[in-house]
């Protein structure tokens, strides 16, 4: 059983699109939630959401690239090629062999989609260019970034709601664990923010009208958001032979199924997946310094949520700190668990645990520590980062501090 370790990440997200710059809005305590300009939401009853801006796909590919690009897809390899580039690996003929691109996404090519029956049904148009489907399919990120760098181990795309990034990165580091992959990119993206698609989640009723305020007692709901985070994931033996920067060893990955309902969450459930990953990792309980959590600032899953914590850590809760960066970036769907595990790596790297934003009053059924709107500086041994899906599929990552 080898260390797994990150050595690279990269970032595409409503507050930076570099992973520099969602470090300093997330140390900041800046939120990217804002009105949304990409497409026409008059009459929706929602406005605001998470939304990637100063985006230029014209800088990062030629047009006749962008003929196969989804924006969905153009978050996540720009996320891929900034995670390859920041840990200076170099791919050589054998560990191509050795390495895989495992994604996650809810959604795949939404707005190319969306666009696409716009057309066909209110405009009649009835040819259509020959790019679509691979446009739209989820894997054509984790397809591309192995074809741009030549990575042909094993490389595929988990779709699992939002846990898919979590599910995604928790697949990579078993198979280098086990000796599958010698190395491999791993991540999520999405691109959510369509017409069609704000539509559907205006009728479930569970969009925020202003903001996200995870755990806070005057919460009003989620708000979506866009982008992709990557990672590079390898052996620690290699990381340490070519003098690699490591940000944080992957160290456990827990799964679960509520098996209970589609859209009411169970706390059981959640708490299964949180166990899972601390016995997966060997950590003890109270190792654990910060939980970046799913906290959706829903109703029904925040107060799960913190009952789920409060059933694995018992008489430790208190001394754990739990944010939320939902609160910032927004709610990203399949990208959430990539993203929330780069601000869970970061954080631990840099000795500053990025705060829940918009937190205004304490809410007795969410009794938990939370950084409320401002940063902490901290040193925590372990983390984890939690993904609760829509359909009871939970995915919860591990993370310690590296030693040899």
């Amino acid at each position: 059983m080898r260390k797994v370790v990150i050595t690279g990440l990269g970032v595409v997200s409503a507050i930076g699109n570099n992973a520099a710059e969602f470090w300093t809005s997330l140390s900041d305590g800046r939120t990217g939630i804002g009105q949304i300009a990409k497409t026409d939401v008059t009459g929706l009853r929602f406005q605001n959401a998470g939304e990637v801006k100063g985006f230029d796909a014209s800088a990062h590919f030629d047009e006749k690239a962008l003929l196969w690009l989804d924006p969905f897809a153009q978050f996540g390899i720009v996320a891929a090629r900034e995670a390859i580039a920041d840990s200076g690996i170099e791919f050589s003929d054998d560990l191509k062999e050795m390495s895989g691109v495992i994604t996650g996404s809810c959604l795949g090519g939404k707005t190319t989609e969306d666009e696409q029956f716009r057309q066909l049904y209110g405009e009649k148009r009835q040819r259509y260019p020959p790019t679509i489907i691979p446009r739209a399919m989820a894997n054509a990120v984790a397809s591309h970034v192995s074809m741009e760098f030549g990575l042909s181990g094993p490389t595929f795309t988990t779709s699992t709601a939002c846990s898919s990034a979590n599910h995604a990165i928790g697949q990579a580091f078993w198979l280098i664990r086990q000796g599958a992959l010698d190395a491999a990119v791993a991540g999520g993206s999405e691109a959510p923010l369509c017409f069609g698609n704000l539509k559907a989640w205006e009728a479930m009723r569970v969009v925020s009208p202003d903001t996200c305020r995870p755990f806070s007692k005057d919460r009003s709901g989620m708000v979506l958001g866009e982008g992709a985070a990557m990672f590079v994931l390898e052996t620690a033996e290699s990381a340490i032979a070519r003098g690699a920067k490591i940000y944080a060893e992957i160290a456990g990955f827990g799964m679960s199924a509520d098996a209970h309902h589609l859209t009411m969450p169970l706390s059981t459930g959640a708490a299964k997946a949180m166990r899972s990953a601390l016995a997966d990792g060997d950590i003890a309980p109270e190792s654990i310094g910060y939980i970046n959590a799913h906290g959706t600032a829903t109703q029904a899953n925040d107060a799960m949520e913190s009952t789920a914590i409060r059933q694995v850590f018992g008489e430790r809760t208190p001394g754990i700190y739990v944010s939320s960066t939902k609160s910032m970036h927004g709610h990203t769907l399949g990208a959430a668990g990539a993203i929330e595990a780069a601000a869970t790596v970061l954080g631990m790297k840099n000795g500053t645990l990025p705060p829940n934003a918009n937190f205004n009053e304490h809410d007795p059924e969410c009794d938990l520590n939370i950084i409320a709107n401002a940063a902490v500086d901290a040193k925590v041994e372990a983390a984890i980062s939690n993904s609760f899906a829509f359909g009871g599929l939970n995915a919860v990552l591990a993370f310690r501090q590296f030693s040899n």
